[in-house]
């Protein structure tokens, strides 16, 4: 059986997201940081699609 996604795992993520693309907005975000920042939000995208795809199978486990 997978293991269990803790409830506000993704929720993290997404907080974590959000507070990568407010720095990203910024008008005095350097060049050097906003590759940065991309590749953090890329890695935190991939983070958030493990999570959802370790839900999905949980879930289908459990209603087999």
């Amino acid at each position: 059986m997978a293991a269990r996604m803790p409830p506000d795992a993704l929720d993290r993520i997404v907080e974590r997201l959000e507070r990568t693309a407010a720095e990203l907005r910024a008008e005095d975000v350097s060049d050097e940081r906003a590759e940065e920042l991309a590749r953090e939000a890329a890695d935190l995208v991939g983070e958030a699609s493990n999570e959802l795809d370790r839900a999905l199978r949980e879930a289908a486990s459990d209603e087999g």
